[in-house]
């Protein structure tokens, strides 16, 4: 399994999109959003997503270059139409925007459609905690899970995240699937060639397994929460009724990609920023005191474990496996990007 730095899969990456006909700023920003994605221990939305937009952009469901349109807007609100752009994008158009809007208006609520996928939610939600305010954003996906006691795939894996403005260096950010796990993370195993840690998945007859190509050969991802699934699942109908102008996973409305939500709420509208940053850092302190019960080390907040991840990984490298690095390699190749030349001014980690 290859070891590479952050800068080296930053470098590949950027030159495979500029290859591919991406514009520069478009490749810079997606490059830098996927290993973002790597260095926080994300692999499932970090440089493997380069196979899969090089296919989107060749089969033309990815189009680099378009600009956003605004469809409708109010003081506080938007609903922009991507275009078939790149995820990222578009989702940072619109983060910025429920930003602008907030600065004035204490509250910005903008919707995208039309929109490829995001990557980590967490990237958008952290630009406006970065702003002194709270970031919420959900998206909608292709359909990938069974409601709850069922078999057949009905929703998407609606994801969602928070982030909040805090006196730490930690930052205090959720980000979660509503289902048991990302399907990211089942690929990631794919590629690996090893089990799912868990039973995540049903098969296309209905049996747990922890096979994670069962996914791909028409099984299911279960809702987050095993025997109590159905909190997931309603968080995930939640998530898709809250994106249904993008028409929700299952409807032939939906034309795949990401429905996106993205809202930033100024705290200063509600009570002094240095105080709500303070109150928040003793809230995550005052969990990380909690004494672990027995199989369990320490208490981390949401955000503590990506950012020790980052420092451990911008030490040491990041993991990419073998056969996803092969097929990097070989799309590369394909498109005239001078690999070797790469790799000789960004050497792999020893």
């Amino acid at each position: 399994m290859p070891i590479l730095t952050a800068e080296s899969l930053r470098t590949v990456a950027f030159e495979i999109f500029k290859a591919a006909g991406v514009p520069v700023d478009e490749a810079r920003l997606v490059s830098e959003r996927l290993v973002n994605a790597n260095l926080e221990g994300y692999d499932s939305h970090g440089i493997i997503r380069v196979l899969q937009y090089v296919k989107a952009i060749r089969e033309g469901k990815i189009k680099p270059g378009v600009k956003v349109k605004v469809l409708r807007e109010t003081p506080t609100t938007a609903l922009l139409d991507g275009r078939l752009g790149f995820g990222q994008v578009v989702a940072t158009v619109a983060m910025k925007k429920a930003i602008e809007k907030a600065e004035v208006n204490a509250v910005g609520v903008v919707c995208a459609m039309n929109c490829n996928h995001v990557g980590r939610l967490s990237d958008y939600t952290l630009m406006a905690s970065k702003r002194g305010m709270i970031g919420i954003s959900f998206v909608n996906t292709i359909c990938m899970v069974a409601p709850y006691g069922g078999m057949e795939r009905r929703i998407g894996t609606c994801p969602m995240s928070f982030a909040f403005p805090t006196d730490e260096e930690i930052p205090f950010v959720i980000d979660i699937a509503t289902s048991i796990c990302a399907e990211g993370k089942i690929r990631v195993k794919s590629h690996e060639g090893r089990e799912l840690p868990y039973e995540c998945i049903v098969d296309k007859d209905g049996r747990l397994t922890r096979n994670p190509n069962a996914l791909y050969e028409g099984g299911a991802i279960l809702p987050m929460g095993g025997e109590v699934g159905y909190k997931g699942f309603s968080l995930g109908l939640a998530v898709e009724v809250l994106l249904s102008g993008t028409g929700y996973s299952y409807s032939k409305k939906f034309l795949g990609g990401n429905g996106v939500f993205m809202e930033a709420i100024k705290v200063e509208a509600f009570m002094d920023l240095e105080e709500f940053k303070r109150e928040v850092g003793e809230l995550a302190r005052a969990v990380r005191s909690s004494k672990p019960r027995p199989g369990f080390k320490s208490i981390m907040t949401p955000g503590e474990i990506e950012y020790k991840t980052r420092k451990r990984r911008l030490r040491e490298g990041i993991h990419v496996p073998e056969k996803t690095w092969m097929e990097i390699v070989k799309v590369a190749r394909e498109l005239g990007v001078e690999m070797e030349k790469i790799m000789e001014s960004n050497p792999r980690m020893p």
